[in-house]
């Protein structure tokens, strides 16, 4: 019996399209511009965006590293959530690396920020302070069951950045699935934004790299970014080819994703011990609390029987959806899932 892997959508494997497409990829030296493969995938990223350039990169992490370094100097601030991808899983990286102050604001269940909160958390230059000159986002939001932004609340967000004179970045990991959610093209979803990454190793099944997109000048400087931080690649086609294909294949079929995990959702709803509310989901991330809080020997339990998952923390376990589960694999995990909660708890 196969394993049922819901630890993440990176562990999606290319598909047969998509490797056809990297074997047969015509190639360059990218640190000369010169391949052609990236060159027509970053224009097409830029295309989707809908921002003048883009940057392909290998990680999601690298790609948030380089803007957050190209928007600030040393000793400025990055306003963003407290549950933010950035803060939380990036090794501190914009610390370590850039000298930037984390300033946290409180996330909501449903990956807001308050407002009000935000507004003042921005602080103006003076002597005694570090400025923010960066606002981050996140969409969809990772640690909140992939909960997408509104898109009024981004726009009032981006109103907020504007009054104050600042930036903003969107952690776009997920962007295509908040822009599958909420029915619009992936453009509309990210124009309040300066600056946007998405990567294309999660729900779009490729392999490696993510893209950042931003303004002419804004990716010439992160391009010298990439540089220093070890980023530059030469026959880097090989691996753009994927993404060629993921923004024609992959990109259009996330709703099913979407899907998988709303029955997830509701199946666990109805299994005594485990804790979860599905109205909540609205992507591919189901977040759920096990009433014993042993989740150690919980995911020990389904590994046993061949199902992954991972844990965000404390009492909570995360599932995810991708291209590799099918709704018959939703009904096996659910099953399992309800034998593991009765050994570990004793509920029946």
């Amino acid at each position: 019996m196969k394993a049922i892997d819901l630890r993440s959508d990176t562990v999606t494997e290319p598909t047969l399209e998509m490797r056809r497409a990297m074997a047969e990829a015509e190639v360059g030296d990218d640190g000369y511009r010169d391949d052609p493969t990236v060159n027509r995938l970053e224009e097409a990223a830029a295309a989707l965006t809908g921002k003048e350039a883009a940057l392909f990169v290998p990680s999601g992490t690298m790609g948030n590293l380089i803007s957050v370094l190209t928007h600030c100097q040393r000793g400025e601030e990055i306003v963003l959530g407290d549950q933010a991808h950035i803060y939380y899983y990036e090794v501190g990286g914009a610390s370590a690396l850039g000298s930037l102050v984390m300033r946290q604001v409180p996330n909501d269940l449903d990956g807001t920020m308050d407002l009000d909160q935000l507004d003042q958390a921005i602080r103006p230059a003076a002597l005694a302070v570090a400025p923010t000159r960066l606002v981050c986002l996140e969409n969809t939001h990772n640690r909140c069951s992939g909960a997408v932004l509104p898109p009024a609340y981004v726009q009032s967000v981006s109103e907020i950045a504007q009054r104050h004179g600042v930036s903003l970045h969107l952690d776009g990991a997920r962007v295509f699935n908040a822009a599958t959610y909420l029915g619009l093209p992936v453009s509309d979803v990210v124009a309040p934004f300066d600056t946007v990454l998405f990567c294309l190793s999660k729900g779009l099944s490729c392999p490696v790299g993510s893209l950042l997109c931003g303004s002419l000048d804004f990716i010439s400087r992160a391009r010298r970014i990439r540089r220093m931080v070890g980023g530059g690649m030469r026959q880097a086609g090989i691996l753009a080819a994927a993404g060629l294909v993921a923004f024609e294949t992959t990109a259009h079929r996330l709703a099913e994703d979407h899907a998988n995990a709303r029955l997830l959702a509701d199946g666990l709803a109805n299994i005594p011990g485990v804790i979860v509310d599905p109205t909540r989901i609205q992507t591919n991330i189901v977040i759920f609390e096990l009433a014993d809080g042993n989740v150690q020997g919980f995911l020990e339990t389904l590994a046993e029987r061949g199902v992954k998952a991972g844990s965000p923390g404390g009492t909570m376990i995360r599932m995810v959806t991708h291209l590799g589960i099918g709704a018959e694999d939703i009904d096996t995990a659910l099953g399992v899932i309800e034998v593991a909660v009765k050994i570990r708890t004793g509920v029946n």
